[in-house]
């Protein structure tokens, strides 16, 4: 009987996380949906505005340009290589980022924000971080 009540307690508090998931994505995207964004969006924008990937030095430094290997973005935001692809193109099509082969290993392609990329994650970075406190900090 205990394992059961075990499992049962297992269960419930992975619904609890998976439904705290949920809300939170459905809110980000609410929110950033005037902004032409979904959560995945901002997500990608979010880790390149962060700095550099551990594998690539910042570029062009007067402009605080960074590179992301696709392949390390696709781990940080837990898409497959297709989806991420998909979701690069319409964010380059926006004139969000830009994406370049590596010189190195032409295999790899590097993705850095543009100006616009910046500047729109700056304008929507205090909506995001405001879902977040209120899903995840108990102001609910």
């Amino acid at each position: 009987m205990g394992a059961n009540a075990a499992e049962a307690r297992l269960e419930e508090q992975w619904r609890g996380i998976l439904s705290v998931h949920a809300r939170t994505m459905c809110e980000i995207d609410r929110v950033l949906h005037p902004h032409g964004l979904g959560a995945s969006d901002f997500e990608v924008l979010d880790i390149l505005a962060s700095g550099p990937d551990g594998t690539a030095e910042a570029v062009g430094a007067a402009e605080e340009r960074h590179h992301h290997r696709v392949h390390t973005l696709a781990d940080r935001v837990h898409l497959s290589q297709s989806a991420l692809s998909r979701l690069l193109g319409r964010l380059e099509k926006d004139g969000l980022v830009e994406r370049a082969v590596c010189t190195r290993d032409r295999r790899g392609v590097w993705v850095s924000l543009t100006r616009k990329g910046r500047d729109l994650h700056a304008e929507v970075l205090p909506l995001q971080r405001a879902v977040l406190a209120r899903t995840l900090g108990g102001d609910r």
